[in-house]
């Protein structure tokens, strides 16, 4: 128990400072602000869900003596309890169906799900404290990026031009329409890429106790897409709920674009030119970003039509030599 103590300690320290580090307005801690979940996700995986938890405290009320109590609630709710609970999840397991000694773990694209519905409740947490319905909402959202890009509202609401040659009212109206989505993009992305980092980190170390899951082989549950259909149709209703829908979409379809490199990994098994080809998607995704839709709609297309059964069946079984 000490030893988990002390990592809670050691582990929410690292939260903290690195969470803290946004405020030098330096380019590298924005980075660093990202990866701000990695030592609690770290310490769950590692030593216990209970470190992690330990980590998520230490960190919010090192950050409330540093900044004021404001920063507890705002860190464990987007930071320290959806990473405590992510790292608890991934280690969850029970007795196999067949009453055997082995283990059935918690299914990593359940992970993944979770990665993007805690994605878009931290998004959807956010709201309120910008206005309780759409035009407070959008009107706040206006007023922060007016600012940010030195735009005065009445000479944004006339169409003027603060920078020469940029229509920067329309700037600022494509960004208000954008950001809930983007930021919840964003918070799926970023959930589920400490979780890979930090089981890789542990996995290195020899202290993870689950064995690790063939990746391109995970599925969702049935009910994700039927989640996915009912939050679009809601979205276009418009108002604080369908800006709710909306950030929830968002982050349902990064994880079926998630799903769908899973089912590229699997489909291409076995072909020589695999390397190149996943080389090639991965480098046009981080360049150009559209080919994560085409992700997309193979993941739902996989949910509809199970593609890598389609495929292993048309492939045939492996040759024998």
């Amino acid at each position: 128990m000490m030893q988990i103590a002390l990592i809670g300690l050691g582990a929410g320290a690292a939260t903290a400072l690195l969470f803290a580090s946004v405020k030098s307005g330096a380019l590298l801690s924005i980075l660093l602000f990202y990866i701000a979940p990695l030592p609690i996700l770290i310490a769950a995986l590692g030593w216990s869900h209970l470190a992690g938890l330990i980590a998520a405290i230490v960190a919010a009320l090192a950050l409330a003596v540093a900044f004021g109590w404001t920063f507890f609630l705002v860190f464990l709710i987007g930071v320290g309890l959806p990473a405590w609970w992510l790292g608890y999840l991934t280690m969850l397991a029970r007795p196999a169906a067949d009453g055997g000694t082995a283990l059935e773990w918690y299914p990593a694209g359940r992970l993944v799900v979770w990665c993007a519905v805690l994605g878009a409740l931290i998004v959807i947490a956010a709201i309120p404290t910008f206005g309780t319905d759409e035009q407070s909402f959008t009107a706040a959202l206006r007023t922060a990026f007016e600012r940010f890009i030195q735009v005065s509202p009445d000479r944004a609401g006339r169409g003027g031009d603060a920078i020469p040659g940029v229509d920067t009212a329309r700037i600022v109206d494509f960004l208000v329409m954008v950001i809930p989505s983007t930021a919840a993009v964003l918070a799926t992305l970023t959930n589920t890429l400490n979780l890979w980092i930090a089981a890789r980190i542990v996995r290195l170390s020899g202290r993870l106790n689950r064995p690790w899951p063939d990746l391109p082989a995970m599925d969702f549950p049935k009910l994700v897409a039927a989640v996915l259909l009912a939050a679009i149709v809601t979205s276009l209703f418009g108002g604080l709920v369908g800006i709710a829908a909306t950030v929830l979409s968002a982050s349902l379809l990064v994880a079926f674009a998630i799903l769908g490199f899973a089912v590229l990994h699997a489909i291409t098994r076995g072909r020589p030119s695999r390397p190149f080809l996943l080389s090639g998607v991965y480098a046009a995704t981080l360049m150009f970003g559209w080919p994560m839709l085409v992700m997309t709609l193979l993941g739902l297309a996989e949910a509809a039509f199970n593609i890598r059964a389609r495929a292993g069946r048309k492939a045939g079984p492996p040759m024998v030599s």
